[in-house]
């Protein structure tokens, strides 16, 4: 999507949030006694095109709990349903996340997202998340174990934004429209996998515009928190050296040459170690210095492999192509620079500070 196409659609989304947000010629209903706020809701396809849009209600209430769909054509009708057929109105003042199906996502998200966007009763703060699997099975099966499961789920969320550890991706609607609308910016979202012991987090999707295109999980999820901000990373397991850095935290250079053919990508990474269970001596200095290389090398490697995925997916959730602004001249059109990063000569360089190994105890 070109530079122009994204200014046109970030000011019709302005005038479109005013517009709808103007006063209301009318009263609205909310006596607490009438009313059932909604927490969450989760979107997936439904049959012929639809979508299957799914809750739990009541949600804030002690009363017993139900999880309810409607299959839709629009999301607005989903609520009105509910309506329709709940002994409360439905609002959704109270809403705090926004569960999207994977294989939604990848037809995308944007009508969805401007759906949200203009609803002047939602916050911009709620949190969006990928989710695989059969959500509303799986929410079917929880209720007579943990019916506040939704709650535990938003606070987990919360936790990590707060914290900004890094230990997952967490991203709210306001950071996802930011992404989605600016230039020079491709959007990314948490992804969760509905298995049998729970929601256990994956990694990262990666968007095209407003299409997954890719999920980093595992190692090169732990690399995209390390490279996507200055993060701190409570721990960063590396099994091929049988070690765990602990305390990780990074501070990123990027720098372009004045040809757009060469970046240098230079992480300065302070840590210590927590555990080792391989045969060197890390109380030596020089058994030290040999392991600090060696984790050089090898995140070099696996952060060089991950650029260049993001180059074949012709995606830049890091933002680099803001690097390229310069003083007195005019910004490059996004899709020059998305064709300049496809063939840039991408260098990575990590320099580890390890604390030295001591005695935590004395």
């Amino acid at each position: 999507m070109c530079l122009y196409k994204k200014i046109f659609k970030r000011s019709t989304l302005l005038f479109m949030t005013i517009w709808l947000a103007g006063c209301a010629p009318f009263t609205e209903n909310n006596l607490i006694e009438e009313i059932s706020p909604i927490t969450f809701l989760s979107i997936s396809k439904g049959d012929n095109g639809k979508l299957k849009v799914s809750t739990i209600l009541p949600s804030l209430s002690k009363k017993n709990k139900n999880v309810m769909s409607q299959e839709v054509s629009l999301l607005k009708e989903g609520v009105q349903k509910y309506n329709l057929n709940f002994y409360q109105e439905v609002k959704s003042g109270q809403m705090r996340m926004l569960l999207i199906s994977d294989e939604l996502a990848k037809e995308g998200i944007m009508s969805i997202i401007n759906v949200i966007l203009t609803d002047p009763d939602i916050p911009l703060r709620i949190y969006l998340v990928i989710v695989k699997g059969n959500f509303e099975k799986y929410l079917e099966s929880q209720l007579d174990k943990d019916e506040n499961f939704d709650y535990s789920f938003y606070r987990m969320l919360k936790h990590y934004e707060e914290k900004s550890q890094g230990e997952l991706t967490v991203i709210n609607l306001h950071q996802f429209k930011h992404l989605l609308y600016s230039p020079y910016s491709d959007p990314f979202l948490p992804v969760f996998k509905i298995q049998e012991d729970g929601v256990n987090y994956e990694g990262t999707a990666l968007f095209q515009d407003d299409k997954l295109v890719e999920t980093i999980s595992s190692f090169d999820d732990r690399i995209f928190q390390l490279i996507n901000n200055n993060h701190y990373l409570d721990i960063l397991p590396i099994s091929e050296f049988e070690v765990v850095l602990g305390h990780v935290r990074s501070k990123i250079i990027v720098d372009i040459d004045s040809s757009y053919s060469t970046m240098t990508y230079t992480l300065n990474i302070d840590t210590r170690i927590e555990e080792y269970r391989g045969e060197k001596q890390l109380f030596d200095p020089k058994e030290l210095e040999n392991m600090k290389e060696d984790i050089e090398t090898h995140l070099e490697k696996q952060t060089h492999e991950l650029f260049k995925n993001m180059q074949e997916l012709r995606v830049d959730p890091l933002q680099l192509g803001v690097k390229t602004k310069r003083p007195f001249s005019k910004p490059m059109e996004e899709k020059k620079w998305i064709e300049l990063f496809e063939e840039m000569d991408i260098k990575v360089k990590y320099n580890i500070n390890i604390d030295p190994l001591t005695d935590a105890n004395s």
